[in-house]
Parts: structure tokens; C-alpha cells; sequence
């Protein structure tokens, strides 16, 4: 509640905040763009594969080239500038940056770069949700060990949505559920990078024309994003993921309070404390008024009868029966808002979200008949999509986390459907990634993980 009143302070007081961002892509841009109001916190460099793109980025979020002129991190240090770099180990290593931000998108290579920062006792804010679905209580777990902070990346639905149970729980309200919203259909599960416009309303020129990457927005179609976002959630507010994955269940923002009540009293939760994601379409398709598509909520029950009638006294929508309620954001603005875990950390000493259990799982499933000998190609492609699972399912039944699928190679047929475990697959075991899922695994039913303060 007073995070900008302590930055003007901070900012005042002559000190900024030194951090590195690893990856220049939209979320990194949005960043970008908040940036320039707030001198206390200064990028010092910004690390990506080709530096030229990056430079491109700064300058369409409103930055004069002589602000990202700098040709070392000394030299930005020195001159509040910022140096633009493809050396990702430099960023991490170097003793004047505090906090490296992980934006690459590629669940692989944020973890090397993750760990990599730990070792060098810097504070972490992973925009990159897939690694955080398949090892974020081992990435927790492991900045502690490290005497750092691991953060999910406020602006993001998951870290929004841990905001807004967490409010709730303060509160001393009983959460049923937490989640965020999808445009969802079932046969959305099987679309590909060829077919993914035709179900998002653009024609494949206008996605050209605005270089839109298909891949990526196939992977919120097909229900991938969506999985891995609540895996998140359920592993940061210590929510359970659905027996059989998420039921996607249709309704506005209004109808959240008889959705997430028990299956016994006309709602959708097979038990108090889920997570869940609400569709904006009905089920034949047609679009649904006042809607939670781009937002997050908490349903939350009144476990008193006093409490139900201070409900009613104050006017509070509630289902019929005046138990149940949700409140909501219906909105997220993704990078446009990622300052807040910034000064979180460097503030407060506070993640803005973390996993403290391994409650939620991502695995890959097939979408058509795949043959051995094929090279999967992981979230959002043409071969598999990603479902949610409870973590001790998907542990003891060995399946394959989405998150290490891209480019592993079938050993044997997969039918449609069909959930591909880690015997089914040549995969490379000696990768940080795979070291770091082992590490989660040995998690499954440990204690909740509590960030010590400052």
C-alpha cells in the first residue's frame, strides 16, 4: 500500500534499485515502458540473443538512444544508463546488479539462468511461468537455501491472483477457490500453430502483419497457458489442481459465486480449496457478457451465519444460498505492472508470489496419433498441449512434465489424448532443468515453504 510513497523516498534519498532483465520480448517492453517514471529503479542492462532487437524495443518504449548507450555495466552503473548485451553470465555475475529479472519464455534456459543467479546471491523475479509449473517450489526452495528471493512476476495472472488470496486469507475468509479467466472450447485442445487464427478471430495476415508469434498464442488456446498459470497458483496459495484437470466451466463475473461452491450444492468444486479457470464462452460457443477472460478471482465462503448476513446487510452478490462470494480483478496488464515485485523485493524484502508446495503439475498430452520416433515440440505446438494434474498423481504415475517435453523423443506410439509419461520418451537427464524437477519432486509432501523476513 505504500511501495511508490518508499521508491519517491528511495529515489530522493539518491539510491535506485540495480536490476538486469534477461529477455527483450513484449513483456519485457511493457516493462520497458513503465520504467522511464520510475528513476528509482535503474536497468542496468538488458540481456537478449540478439541485442539489436532489444534496441529496437527501447526505442518503441519511448527511450532515446543515448540512454541505452552505455557499453558496459560499469559504464551504465556510473551514468544511470543501460548497456544492452547478449551475455546473460555477465548480467548475473556482475556485483553492482541486485535483482535479475527471467523473461526468455523458454522453461529450459530460465532455469539455468535461475540458478545461475542464486549462485551469485541474486534475487529472482520469473516472468517465465513454465519453469515455475514443472520446479517452482525446487527454485523456491533453492533461493533460500541461497539466502535469495525467488518471485513470480507481479502483472501476470498467477502472482495477481496469490495477491488476491492472499487478501482474502488476511482477511480470515475461508478460500473456496482461486483462479483466472480463458476463452475456452473443447476442441481448442487440438489446435496447432496452422490453425490457431482461425480460432482467435485475426486471418494469418493480420497476425503476419502485427509478427504475432503463433506458437505462443496457440499455447493460451490450447489450454497450455492456462494449466501452467494455475499450476502456479495452486503451488503459491497452496490451492489442489482438479483430479482430472481443469473443467473450464462457463460464466460471468457474476456467476463465480455458484460456480465455485461443491459439486453437491449445484457448483463445480469437488472439494474447498481449489483452483479452477472460468470460460468466457458458453458452451455452444457464443460469447458471455461481463466476463473474467483477462482477469483473476477468489471465491470465498462465509462460514458463519453472522457472516452470511453481513453479506446480505452490505450488498455483497453472493450465490442464492448467501454463503458463497467471490471478489475479483478483471484485468491484468502483464509488464505494465511487473515495477510491483521490483520494489517488493528491494523494499519490503518480499516475493510477490512464490511456490510454497508442489501441489499442481503440467503434463503433456498428445493431440493426434504421434508415432515413436517423433520429436515433440512442446506448449503450444502441433503435437501436444498441456493439462493440469494433481503433483502426486502426476509423480507416481511417472508423467512427463510439459515443461521438459520440447524436443524430447518418443520411444513409442501415443494415442490421442493420451498423457506421455518419462518412459515413453529419450530425454536429456543431465540438464539443470531435469536436476531441478528432481528437486521438486522431493518436495511432494514436505511443509509448506515460509519466506523468513528481513
Amino acid at each position: 500500500m505504500n511501495l511508490f510513497t518508499r521508491l519517491e523516498a528511495y529515489h530522493r534519498a539518491g539510491k535506485t534499485i540495480p536490476v538486469a532483465m534477461i529477455g527483450a520480448g513484449k513483456f519485457a517492453t511493457m516493462f520497458l515502458a513503465q520504467l522511464r517514471k520510475l528513476p528509482a529503479i535503474h536497468l542496468v542492462c538488458l540481456v537478449d540473443l540478439y541485442p539489436e532487437n532489444a534496441k529496437k524495443n527501447l526505442q518503441l518504449a519511448g527511450w532515446p538512444d543515448e540512454a541505452f548507450s552505455a557499453n558496459n555495466i560499469d559504464d551504465a552503473l556510473a551514468g544511470k544508463t543501460i548497456c544492452v548485451s547478449d551475455d546473460w553470465q555477465g548480467a548475473i555475475n556482475h556485483p553492482g546488479i541486485e535483482i535479475i529479472i527471467e523473461v526468455t519464455g523458454d522453461p529450459l534456459a530460465a532455469v539455468e539462468h535461475i540458478s545461475a543467479a542464486f549462485a551469485a546471491r541474486k534475487h529472482v523475479i520469473n516472468v517465465t511461468v513454465e519453469a515455475d509449473a514443472f520446479c517452482g517450489a525446487g527454485l523456491a526452495a533453492a533461493a533460500q537455501k541461497a539466502g535469495t528471493i525467488y518471485s513470480m512476476a507481479y502483472g501476470d495472472q498467477p502472482a495477481l491472483a496469490a495477491d488476491l488470496t492472499d487478501w482474502a486469507r488476511a482477511c480470515g475468509f475461508q478460500v473456496m477457490a482461486a483462479g483466472r479467466g480463458h476463452k475456452w472450447m473443447p476442441h481448442y485442445r487440438h489446435s496447432t500453430p496452422d490453425t490457431v487464427w482461425d480460432h482467435w478471430g485475426l486471418t494469418a495476415e493480420q497476425a503476419v502483419r502485427g509478427k504475432l508469434n503463433p506458437k505462443m498464442f496457440n499455447a493460451f488456446l490450447d489450454g497450455s497457458k492456462p494449466a501452467i498459470e494455475s499450476a502456479a497458483i495452486a503451488n503459491a496459495c497452496m490451492l489442489k489442481a482438479p483430479t482430472d484437470g481443469l473443467a473450464f466451466p462457463p460464466g460471468a463475473i457474476e456467476d463465480i459465486p455458484h460456480l465455485m461452491r461443491p459439486r453437491e450444492i449445484g457448483g463445480v468444486l469437488e472439494d474447498s480449496g481449489m483452483v479452477e479457470v472460468i470460460s468466457c464462452l458458453t458452451k455452444d460457443g457464443q460469447p458471455i457478457a461481463n466476463d473474467i477472460r483477462k482477469g483473476v478471482w477468489v471465491a470465498i465462503e462465509a462460514d458463519s451465519e453472522y457472516m452470511k448476513n453481513c453479506f446480505e446487510e452490505y450488498s455483497v452478490t453472493t450465490d442464492e444460498t448467501g454463503r458463497y462470494m467471490a471478489a475479483h480483478k478483471k484485468w491484468h496488464m502483464i509488464g505494465l505492472e511487473l515495477a510491483i515485485s521490483v520494489a517488493s523485493i528491494a523494499l519490503r524484502g518480499e516475493p510477490t508470489g512464490y511456490a510454497r508446495v508442489f501441489n499442481g503439475d503440467v503434463v503433456a498430452i498428445a493431440k493426434s496419433h504421434l508415432r515413436a520416433g517423433t520429436i515433440l515440440d512442446g506448449e503450444g505446438g502441433a503435437t501436444i498441449y498441456g493439462g493440469l494434474r494433481p503433483a502426486h498423481t502426476s509423480v507416481q504415475e511417472g508423467y512427463l512434465p510439459l515443461g521438459l517435453a520440447n524436443h524430447a523423443k518418443l520411444k513409442t506410439d501415443i494415442a490421442p489424448d493420451q498423457i506421455i509419461t518419462f518412459g515413453d520418451v529419450e530425454i536429456d537427464k543431465t540438464s539443470k532443468a531435469f536436476a531441478m524437477r528432481s528437486a521438486t519432486q522431493s518436495l511432494l509432501d514436505a511443509p509448506p515453504l515460509v519466506w523468513p523476513a528481513r
